[in-house]
């Protein structure tokens, strides 16, 4: 069978903020399509994109198998180095051995014990972030709320001094803007020059801490050993920058996403707020995977084609790269009934929203924390929030999410 030629301007402000219409069509009629601009085998059904998230045919990368060479691949772009000694040392990049390896050392040190150890502080945290604003009796949420707590939270597990953490979201913002289609120029180089800057200042209080070591993950990173093996200078400052990155923008994104859900869906707002009053945690936490659901805010992932492979009647050639529209396949009718309404109380929520198979994401479970203590907080404290005007998108669909969100209490 032919893939089908499609375009999809995954870059239009008008799809990043309501891509729904576009992608039930697509789902239903072109469940598959190759796009000629982007170069990309696009799946938007719920059933493909989990069966290929764990096909050990494809993978984050090629080159455990294969040579540059051998496939094709052009030199490494010179101009693209700095964020590249970045970006080649990031486990969640790696197959086979490689991400094996690294995973399992930072899976020794960032465990569900350390990650339940936090619930008290983020209540705590959550709590500061409002008493800054609740005299003023508006805000906007992104700016006030959602953007520094995950940031606070990560910083704090990390062990970053809080002299040091002013550029931590300018830098995340600025190395994120490389996994977009069409990066500019000017991205470019604000990502090398973050990822620079933020590579040193991570290994010289690596440094530090190898000296005197502290209560804090870059220790026991440095620390951290299986059989001998450790992590080496640039994978340790790698897997630190990677956990702050990938540690707050699901939680930055995914709660100002869920807000403005529940402004758009009243009954569901007044049941998370009664939820919250009768601290019904088991609603709190379905609630929340719903919110990740219903407005995935990490919409698109990649693979490679590792070997020529047929699926449901497509050759897929090798070096053909898949894109994965986690954001269709969470609306996916024929996975999720009333696919397309948000629904607090949705038990059987297999979400895509954190991968499947071996690159689940690690951090998951603090997500999660992260977010049922946010809401929980919110509610509590400021139970008649609700919009003040309109939610504005940020640009860029990959990472997707809102730069101001402003309200009233």
């Amino acid at each position: 069978m032919t893939i089908p030629l499609h375009h999809l301007n995954i870059n239009d402000p008008d799809f990043i903020a309501s891509p729904y219409a576009t992608l039930t069509p697509l789902r239903d009629d072109m469940p598959i399509f190759h796009d000629p601009i982007w170069d990309k085998v696009f799946f938007t059904r719920y059933a493909d994109i989990a069966a290929l998230l764990k096909d050990k045919r494809l993978g984050r990368t090629m080159l455990h198998r294969y040579t540059r060479e051998e496939i094709g691949w052009p030199p490494p772009d010179p101009r693209e180095a700095p964020f590249r000694r970045y970006q080649d040392n990031v486990f969640m990049d790696m197959e086979a051995d490689a991400h094996t390896r690294i995973r399992s050392l930072v899976t020794k040190v960032f465990t569900p014990r350390r990650v339940e150890s936090l619930r008290g502080v983020l209540e705590s945290t959550t709590h500061k972030l409002i008493d800054a604003v609740e005299a003023n009796g508006k805000c906007d949420f992104v700016h006030d709320i959602a953007e520094p707590l995950p940031v606070i939270m990560i910083a704090d597990l990390l062990g970053i001094p809080e002299d040091q953490r002013d550029n931590l979201r300018p830098w995340s913002n600025a190395i994120v803007k490389m996994y977009e289609l069409g990066y500019t120029y000017r991205q470019r180089e604000e990502a090398n020059r973050a990822a620079t800057e933020f590579m040193e200042m991570i290994g010289a209080i690596a440094a530090e801490r190898r000296a005197r070591p502290s209560d804090d993950l870059i220790t026991e990173l440095v620390q951290v050993e299986n059989q001998g093996d450790k992590l080496t200078e640039d994978e340790l400052r790698a897997t630190c920058i990677f956990l702050l990155n990938a540690g707050h923008e699901a939680t930055v994104n995914g709660s100002s996403l869920g807000l403005r859900a529940l402004f758009q869906n009243p009954e569901q707002f007044a049941m998370m707020k009664q939820a919250v009053e009768e601290n019904n945690t088991s609603l709190l936490k379905t609630g929340i995977d719903e919110f990740l659901r219903y407005e995935t805010p990490l919409p698109m992932f990649e693979r490679y084609v590792l070997e020529d492979m047929d699926f449901n009647g497509i050759t897929l050639k090798r070096g053909m790269e898949v894109a994965l529209m986690y954001i269709s396949g969470n609306h996916d009718p024929r996975r999720f009934e009333r696919a397309d309404q948000l629904d607090l109380t949705r038990t059987d929520n297999p979400l895509l929203t954190f991968g499947l198979g071996t690159h689940y994401c690690l951090g998951a479970p603090l997500a999660r924390l992260e977010l049922q203590s946010l809401f929980s907080v919110l509610f509590k404290r400021l139970p008649n929030i609700r919009a003040n005007g309109e939610a504005q998108f940020a640009k860029g669909f990959v990472i997707r999410g809102l730069t101001h969100l402003p309200v009233v209490f």
